[in-house]
């Protein structure tokens, strides 16, 4: 049954990227999406399998995971420009080799819970999400466009995966290899949407809490595109599902997904 409702719910994923309805689908079908920050990463290392695991066994439609690349050019998942924070070990992530990073515990943070836990490529993250039928939020760290691009076709995931960026030449890059795939740009102020949306045409913008105002929520409302916002307590879901969010993102995704239900915003 779980994997049933896994493969019900990239389907509506998929008809929301092919359609471009991220606004309509809200309102009319009363469905909002919702996005697990770098896995749940409360009870679970942040940005490590088990934590994508959690996202999936919750429910997520997407969960966020942040990508950097080696010296030796191989994509793995960790927030920091360090390792520092999440394992055993210290170094930059661009000045080590894949091989010295596996050798590290990225459960050293949570004693005796994940025993040899090592720090997952971004190959190892898709297999993972496309057998659990979840999708994939991008937060490019430190990667190239094109290596990214690679990655995903590897594992037939383009239909599955949003690239959140601030950087809009970036987003730029990757619509250039592949035009249809989703793209994400940070929504910032009302005269910055109306740039990107002529630069990139995108179907949803992203937004938190230095963005997520009357103006530029209008800005993005009026463009019809969808609003995907970082929210992380019972009272901001309900006024992001007030101001119009098609989207939510947070910290507490079991929690997000039982409110959703409870309004019946979610399946």
């Amino acid at each position: 049954m779980r994997l049933l409702s896994c493969i019900l719910a990239a389907a509506t994923v998929v008809l929301l990227f092919a359609s471009g309805a991220w606004q309509s689908s809200a309102s009319e079908e009363k469905s909002i999406l919702a996005s697990a920050h770098r896995g749940e990463h409360h009870h679970h290392p942040e940005n490590s399998l088990p934590a994508i695991q959690a996202a999936i066994e919750a429910g997520m439609d997407y969960v966020e995971l942040d990508v950097r690349t080696t010296s030796d050019g191989q994509l793995v998942l960790m927030h920091d420009p360090t390792v520092n924070r999440m394992t055993n070990g210290k170094g930059k992530v661009a000045e080590m080799t894949f091989d010295q990073i596996r050798t590290l515990d990225l459960g050293a943070k949570f004693p005796g819970q994940f025993p040899d836990l090592k720090v997952p490529t971004f190959d190892e993250a898709l297999d993972l999400a496309k057998t659990g039928g979840i999708g994939i939020y991008i937060d490019t760290k430190q990667a190239t466009p094109q290596d990214l691009v690679a990655a995903i076709g590897r594992h037939a995931m383009g239909d599955h995966v949003m690239f959140w960026s601030e950087h809009p030449d970036f987003l730029k890059q990757v619509a250039e290899l592949r035009p249809k795939w989703t793209l994400m740009p940070e929504a910032f102020n009302p005269n910055n949407v109306r740039k990107i949306l002529d630069l990139l045409h995108p179907q949803v913008l992203g937004f938190d809490e230095r963005d997520f105002n009357a103006p530029t929520i209008a800005a993005a409302r009026e463009a019809k595109v969808g609003i995907f916002v970082d929210r992380q307590t019972p009272q901001d879901w309900q006024d992001a599902i007030d101001q119009g969010a098609t989207g939510i993102q947070t910290d507490y995704p079991a929690e997000l997904i039982a409110f959703l239900r409870s309004k019946k915003l979610h399946k």
